[in-house]
C-alpha cells in the first residue's frame, strides 16, 4: 500500500511554491477564456521511479477543485520512457498555471526515488542497506526522505534532534571519542549514539565505548573488512555504516565487505531532474 506523507506539510509546500510562481497573478494564462476546458497527460520521457504524485495533486487542487487526476501509477512504481503517469481534466486556466509548480515537484521527488532505488539495486543480495544523509534541498528535506523511501532505502537521522552523530569536532571539544560518547548518554538518554571513525585505532576506541552505530568514513575496503570482523569477534551490537567517496560503480564492494549501512549524500544532494513533460488537449 502507498505511504501517506504529512498531508498539511503538502499544503503548505505547495502554497508556498504556487506564491513564488504566481506572484500577483498568471498573466500568460489570462489570455485563455476562463471557460475553456482541456484534457492534459503528464509523460514521462526516461525511466524512473515516480514519486510526488500527491504534492502534483494538492497543486492543481489548490488551483481549483474541479480539476480531476487520474494517476496511472503511484509512488514508488517504474516508469517507462514515454509512459504515461497522469491523466487531467477540468479548466484549462488553472491546468497551465499550475503545470510548472506540478512538474517541478515530480521531477525533482522522482529523480531522488530513482537514485535511491539505482543504489538499492546495486547491492541487492548483499544484505547492506542504503541511507540517506541531511545533504537535502532546504525545505523539502521530508519530502525527499520520503522520495528516499519510495526508491527502497531507508532513512538515516531526520536531522539533529533524533540521534547523537559525533564527529571530529564533536570530539575534539569532549577529549576523547570515550569521553564524547559518555556524555551523548548523560545529556541525551535513549538517543542513538552514532560515532565517525577515520582509521581502525578510532574504531576501537568507539567499540570500546559503546557506540550504537559507527561511521567508517573513507576507510579502504581492506579496513572496513577488518572493523566488521573485529566488531563479529567482539559479538558487539553495533551497527556499522560506510561513507565517504562510494559511487554506483563501487557501492557494491564496500556492501560486500559486510557494513551494515552505506550513507550516500548523493541521493538527495545531486538530484538531476527526471525528464517529464504535459501535453494538452483542448476541447469545448
Amino acid at each position: 500500500m502507498k505511504e501517506r506523507f504529512n498531508s498539511e506539510l503538502i499544503t503548505r509546500q505547495v502554497a508556498a511554491a504556487l506564491a513564488e510562481d504566481l506572484g500577483a497573478g498568471d498573466v500568460t494564462a489570462a489570455l485563455v477564456p476562463a471557460s475553456q476546458q482541456v484534457r492534459a497527460q503528464i509523460i514521462a520521457r526516461e525511466p524512473a521511479i515516480l514519486c510526488g504524485a500527491d504534492w502534483a495533486d494538492a497543486t492543481f487542487k489548490q488551483l481549483d477543485s474541479s480539476i480531476r487526476a487520474d494517476w496511472q501509477a503511484q509512488d514508488g512504481d517504474a516508469l517507462v520512457a514515454d509512459g504515461l503517469v497522469v491523466r487531467l481534466t477540468g479548466p484549462a486556466r488553472p491546468i497551465l498555471t499550475g503545470e510548472r509548480t506540478a512538474l517541478n515537484f515530480l521531477q525533482t521527488l522522482s529523480a531522488t526515488a530513482t537514485a535511491a532505488r539505482r543504489y538499492v539495486d546495486a547491492v541487492a543480495g548483499t544484505g547492506c542497506k542504503i541511507l540517506d544523509t541531511r545533504k537535502t534541498l532546504p525545505g523539502l528535506r521530508l519530502a525527499q526522505k520520503y522520495a528516499v523511501r519510495c526508491g527502497g532505502a531507508q532513512n538515516h537521522r531526520l536531522g539533529l534532534h533524533d540521534m547523537v552523530l559525533l564527529k571530529e569536532n564533536h570530539i575534539i571539544a569532549a577529549g576523547s571519542i570515550g569521553g564524547a560518547v559518555a556524555a551523548a548518554r548523560q545529556t541525551s538518554p535513549g538517543v542513538p549514539v552514532e560515532v565517525e571513525v577515520e582509521n581502525l585505532g578510532e574504531f576501537d576506541q568507539a567499540l570500546g565505548a559503546g557506540a550504537d552505530i559507527i561511521l567508517l568514513d573513507e576507510l579502504s575496503l581492506e579496513d572496513m573488512r577488518e572493523a566488521v570482523e573485529r566488531n563479529r569477534s567482539q559479538g558487539s551490537k553495533a551497527k556499522l555504516e560506510a561513507s565517504g567517496s562510494i559511487t554506483i560503480a563501487t557501492v557494491r564492494e564496500v556492501a560486500l565487505t559486510g557494513v551494515d549501512y552505506i550513507s550516500i549524500g548523493g541521493i538527495t544532494k545531486h538530484v538531476q531532474a527526471i525528464d517529464l513533460s504535459m501535453r494538452f488537449e483542448f476541447t469545448s
